[in-house]
């Protein structure tokens, strides 16, 4: 069994998983999305934080939502990659 990176074992303590990422279809292909509750939460951390000092946890918040921002990223990305690829080579995706 291959080891979870560290960081991503973080995440998975301290942020709601559950019911925190959404998959949208754009132009058929899955796209993930953090859920809505939980890109405003980031807009509110965001917004206050130039005005006003953030607590430690909600600094501690911010980064884990931002580990999970790249996170999503890089698996969007590399479905896409595959999609494009399969396309390319004439595989159809599945149904």
């Amino acid at each position: 069994m291959a080891a979870v990176p560290l960081h991503l074992d973080m995440l998975a303590k301290v942020l709601p998983l559950e019911d925190a990422v959404r998959i949208e279809l754009r132009e058929g292909i899955p796209v993930f999305r953090a859920q809505s509750r939980i890109q405003e939460r980031i807009e509110e951390l965001l917004e206050k934080q130039p005005t006003s000092h953030l607590t430690e946890g909600e600094k501690h918040e911010l980064l884990q939502y931002e580990e999970l921002d790249e996170f999503l990223s890089l698996v969007n990305r590399l479905i896409r990659n595959s999609m494009r690829a399969g396309a390319e080579a004439g595989i159809a995706p599945a149904p």
